[in-house]
Parts: C-alpha cells; sequence; structure tokens
C-alpha cells in the first residue's frame, strides 16, 4: 500500500491567528520602544538637574566678580554680583568693592512656567552700548536682559536706549 501526501489547505482561522500574532508583537515592540523612550527621557532630565545642583545650588545661585569703576574698589578689591533664582524670582545683588554695607538691589524678572524655580542665571560683563564701560548682563534660558552702567550704577535701560541698543544690534 502506498501512502500519498497531500498539502492541507490553510483554514481561515490559521490565517487570522497569524495575522493577529504579528500584530501583538508589533504593539509590544511598539509599548517597549515608547517605554525606553521615556525612561531614558527621565534619566536624562533627572542628571541634568542633579548636575544643576552641584554647580548652582538650591535656590539657584550664580556669582561674579569683576573690576566697573565703583570708587569702593580703590583698595583692589572687585565689585561682587550675586544671582539668585528665589522661587521663581530673579534677585540680582551688587557688593561695590566687595562691601557688605553697600549692598544695591538690580530688580530681575519673575519666571513663568513648570519647573522655573530651577532655571539658573548667568552674568557676564560686557559693554552692550558701546561707551566703553563694561555693562552687567543677566542670561536666564536663551534671553539676555542688559543692565547698563551709569554713574549712579547699574539700571535697566530707558525705552529710548532698548531702541538705540536694538538699532545698534540690528546693522
Amino acid at each position: 500500500m502506498t501512502t500519498r501526501s497531500r498539502e492541507l489547505g490553510t483554514t481561515r482561522t490559521t490565517v487570522v491567528l497569524r495575522n493577529l500574532s504579528s500584530a501583538l508583537h508589533a504593539m509590544i515592540l511598539l509599548i517597549a520602544a515608547v517605554a525606553l523612550y521615556l525612561g531614558v527621557s527621565l534619566i536624562v532630565e533627572r542628571g541634568r538637574v542633579w548636575t544643576d545642583d552641584l554647580r548652582y545650588g538650591r535656590p539657584r545661585t550664580t556669582h561674579l566678580a569683576g573690576f566697573v569703576g565703583h570708587s569702593a574698589e580703590s583698595a583692589g578689591h572687585p565689585t561682587r554680583f550675586i544671582a539668585l533664582n528665589l522661587e521663581r524670582q530673579v534677585v540680582i545683588l551688587e557688593l561695590p568693592g566687595g562691601e557688605a554695607a553697600q549692598v544695591r538691589h538690580l530688580p530681575g524678572p519673575y519666571l513663568f512656567g513648570a519647573h522655573e524655580d530651577l532655571t539658573p542665571v548667568l552674568l557676564t560683563l560686557r559693554d552692550v552700548d558701546g561707551d566703553e564701560q563694561d555693562d552687567l548682563v543677566a542670561t536666564i534660558r536663551n534671553e539676555e536682559i542688559v543692565y547698563l552702567k551709569r554713574s549712579e550704577g547699574f539700571r535697566l535701560p530707558t525705552a529710548a536706549e532698548q531702541l538705540q541698543l536694538l538699532e545698534e544690534r540690528a546693522q
């Protein structure tokens, strides 16, 4: 007796199970990819906050020392600037010649948004208006706030000075 084999046709149930299995594998891979992305993003963000904690502390604090032409600097001590982010309120303190008795307060902006209390305020001294005196520039995220150096100290520019600065920057 000879045995003949013949090919069995695939049933509709078998095709549906194969398609369902492929879709299930694709969904598992998609969920795994999203979970991996979220996990890596969380680790990167926590790492950034941790390094900022080490660098700037809590509340976020930075300082800068420089000679800006104050009479209190005559003893050879530079003027010290301290920038604080106190619960989203930026505060800049100026100590002419390092003298704590002569401390001055410069107004800063209030920061809006989630986690803005963790944003550091960076300070630099550079001549912004071309008068050959260093001006104080506070950088918060990608924005700069300029405090012009005048005889009475540092102050925010007037509307006319802002317009002049914008025109100079456009050239």
